[in-house]
């Protein structure tokens, strides 16, 4: 028997996982090389930034399933860039926990996998939330050095109109240490967290993985170490996904400077404060010049102010997004996109 027989044998034999699969991460942090890495194995199929619970104000209300089914996919296209069934949903379907779950393993039983879930960024501080919904649930969280995250923010939003909005360095400086906050409480809780470090899963890939797996409860693959034959379908298109839709994982490599010095000085004097504050002991991997002092009082008070707002607009969007018909929203989109378009892009200088 082959190993593919083998494989395929297993996954009949074997039930549905009880709980869904959570990878989590700042934006540009690893999350989706995580992501196709993971769905190399046969018997996890993860979905890309669904982002279905940050919906949740869609089910304030009972409504039937092809509702909210329509005003998912409107959100991001998440059921059809993972070819999802929406006749193969019960009808009568009207919580998140229930929706999620019924989503995500119609799309994991397409592959006949056994473990299901989602990987997104903007599950970051909402962690404990989740754990409420899901008491099962697994989470994965990956970490990278803030200034490294920064730097790649500021390369991406040279080709991605979503990453060029203001304020998104503050948003990930910030949320950075929400993450801490959330993975921290998962761990008090005894909730099933794994931590890794970026630099470590794209220097030793099987390592980082053989972990993962043992973590997950499945067994080591070693197509999982490889993008060749990666299933990246689900990604959204964009320059700035393409290193994980290329066919090698690449480690860190020399490039030009891309941080305005106030930005990265920002970065490091946010570092030395965690660090005064865990004792030393996070973030683990984050470089800062010799002499750099904490942030202080007043400029963490004003970037939480600041922060603040800006995280307010953002769960805002989705919550009024929930009441309006789905053709206002698609007409939004579309001037939106047209000014996107002529506006012009802002210099490294205007970063935060």
């Amino acid at each position: 028997m082959t190993n593919e027989s083998q494989n395929s044998e297993l996954q009949k034999s074997q039930p549905m996982s009880a709980g869904p699969l959570f990878v989590v991460g700042m934006w540009r942090s690893g999350t989706s090389l995580l992501y196709a890495l993971l769905n190399q194995h046969p018997q996890i199929g993860l979905m890309y930034e669904s982002d279905l619970p940050l919906l949740h104000s869609l089910f304030l209300l009972p409504h039937k399933s092809s509702w909210w089914l329509n005003k998912v996919d409107s959100w991001n296209g998440a059921l059809t860039r993972h070819k999802i069934d929406p006749t193969a949903i019960p009808e009568n379907i009207s919580d998140l926990p229930r929706a999620f779950s019924a989503v995500a393993q119609q799309y994991a039983k397409k592959k006949s996998a056994t473990v299901w879930g989602c990987k997104s960024p903007s599950y970051y501080d909402c962690m404990t939330e989740l754990a409420s919904w899901f008491p099962q649930a697994k989470f994965i969280v990956i970490w990278r050095d803030p200034a490294d995250v920064c730097r790649s923010i500021v390369r991406a939003a040279e080709k991605s109109p979503w990453f060029a909005r203001p304020g998104m360095d503050l948003r990930a400086l910030l949320g950075y240490r929400r993450m801490k906050k959330e993975a921290d409480e998962l761990m008090r809780r005894g909730a099933a967290i794994h931590q890794l470090q970026y630099d470590d899963l794209v220097r030793e890939p099987e390592a980082a993985l053989t972990a993962i797996c043992e973590f997950i409860g499945v067994p080591f693959d070693s197509r999982m170490t490889s993008l060749e034959g990666a299933d990246r379908s689900a990604i959204y298109n964009g320059e700035h996904h393409s290193m994980v839709k290329s066919s090698s994982i690449e480690a860190k490599r020399n490039r030009p400077e891309v941080l305005s010095p106030e930005l990265k000085s920002k970065v490091e004097r946010y570092v030395v404060f965690w660090r005064k504050q865990s004792g030393g002991t996070w973030p683990v991997k984050a470089a800062v010049s010799d002499g750099t002092k904490a942030a202080s009082l007043v400029e963490r008070t004003a970037d939480r102010v600041r922060h603040g707002a800006l995280r307010t607009l953002d769960c805002i969007v989705p919550f009024v997004y929930s009441f309006v018909p789905v053709s206002v929203w698609q007409k939004y989109r579309e001037v939106k996109s047209r000014y996107q378009r002529i506006a012009p892009k802002p210099t490294r200088s205007e970063a935060v």
